[in-house]
């Protein structure tokens, strides 16, 4: 085994992401996009293999894996699903949050039932008027007691209205960063509601919303790390997601070319097959370089990422731009390759097309992932 190979147990992982994947989420993909069905069922069938607390510690009561497990995971099930596989990244983004930084409290109160995914967790960060500037985000939370008063909006939440509990960033203290702390809000506290769903381009099998706080009480034992360390969560939790991402642009991208391959090798054109065009190789040739060139960063960073290296804001946001960006960039030359086909929802690469192209805006938009990696590389070099 070289030292660019899979372990055994990552490729088993792999597997049976793959198997869950190819039973539970590819034949039924298309009907979700649809008629806009949440596939909650599938969404906790998966939580039955620790999908649900991928990273989440053994302590915790998750399956402690690595971000490359993740990645590996999300790329797996995004092949079938992109916006389902996007959708569990989420959730798993903000149990690791709560399981990484928490209290014993917090933590006792909510990790066992979203390990399970009884209970499924969103992650509220933008908000109407604060969408790349995260830092000058409004919704504010008063200590009075021994609870906090929360206020504002929180814009763009995947599974708003539908999943249980949100964890949310709010301004406890002074204006910038330094003011921001996380708390854990339920669904059900009396003060939260919901606006009308979205009305998306892609990513339909999940609900997006916005979700509003009207003086909501929530416990002060639902503070996640300390008062202002909000951000430095926030921007933690990023790392990752923006890792899971990418891994979900590379699964997309991977059956975008999948459905391409398979569709020139049976369109006929001019007496022959097009896969047999010169030029139609080319295009091919460049899709499945480009996917491996942007696998191969993504799985570095998310080594970096797992392993804490000084280096790895600036490679999860490198791996974030260049694979949501080449998956983007592949499902667009695999519906060009369908012909006035691939512009029908009759075949996935309309879907994939669809799904892929949030990808470059969430998780920071690939114009901040530059100014990210521009930042990181001069603070690096002094």
């Amino acid at each position: 085994m070289s030292q660019f190979d899979l372990t055994d147990d990552q490729k088993a992982i792999q597997e049976v992401a793959r198997r869950f994947t190819a039973e539970a989420i590819t034949p039924h993909a298309a009907r979700w996009d649809a008629e806009h069905h949440y596939p909650k069922d599938v969404v906790q069938a998966a939580a039955a293999l620790g999908f649900g607390s991928i990273y989440v510690s053994e302590a915790g009561g998750g399956i402690g894996l690595g971000r490359l497990e993740a990645a590996l995971i999300m790329e797996a099930m995004a092949h079938g699903c992109p916006s389902t596989s996007a959708f569990i990244s989420i959730h798993n983004m903000a149990a690791w949050m709560i399981d990484c930084f928490g209290g014993d409290a917090v933590k006792a109160k909510y990790l066992p039932s979203l390990v399970t995914m009884d209970q499924i967790a969103s992650y509220c960060l933008t908000e109407p008027g604060s969408g790349s500037d995260a830092a000058a985000l409004k919704t504010r939370a008063v200590r009075d007691g021994d609870h906090y008063v929360v206020s504002g909006s929180k814009a763009f939440i995947s599974g708003a209205g539908v999943n249980d509990v949100y964890v949310t960033m709010v301004r406890t203290g002074v204006d910038g960063p330094k003011g921001i702390s996380c708390l854990v809000i339920e669904r059900d506290m009396k003060g939260v509601s919901f606006g009308a769903p979205e009305r998306k381009m892609g990513w339909r099998s999940q609900p997006t919303a916005q979700v509003n706080f009207d003086e909501v009480r929530v416990p002060v034992e639902n503070l996640v790390g300390a008062e202002g360390q909000g951000f430095s969560i926030a921007m933690a939790g990023l790392d990752g997601g923006r890792l899971n991402i990418g891994a979900c642009s590379l699964g997309g991208g991977q059956r975008a070319l999948d459905e391409a391959m398979a569709y020139t090798r049976q369109r006929q054109q001019f007496g022959k097959a097009i896969a047999d065009f010169q030029a139609t190789q080319f295009t091919l040739a460049d899709m499945a370089t480009e996917l491996s060139a942007a696998r191969a960063l993504l799985y570095q960073a998310a080594v970096k990422v797992s392993e804490g290296a000084p280096d790895k804001t600036q490679f999860a946001a490198m791996a974030k731009r260049f694979a949501t960006d080449t998956g983007m960039a592949v499902a667009d030359r695999a519906l060009q390759l369908h012909g006035g086909y691939g512009y029908l929802m009759d075949y996935p690469v309309e879907r994939i097309f669809r799904d892929l192209r949030v990808h470059q805006i969430l998780e920071g938009t690939n114009q901040i992932m530059r100014m990210i990696t521009a930042r990181e590389m001069m603070r690096h070099s002094n």
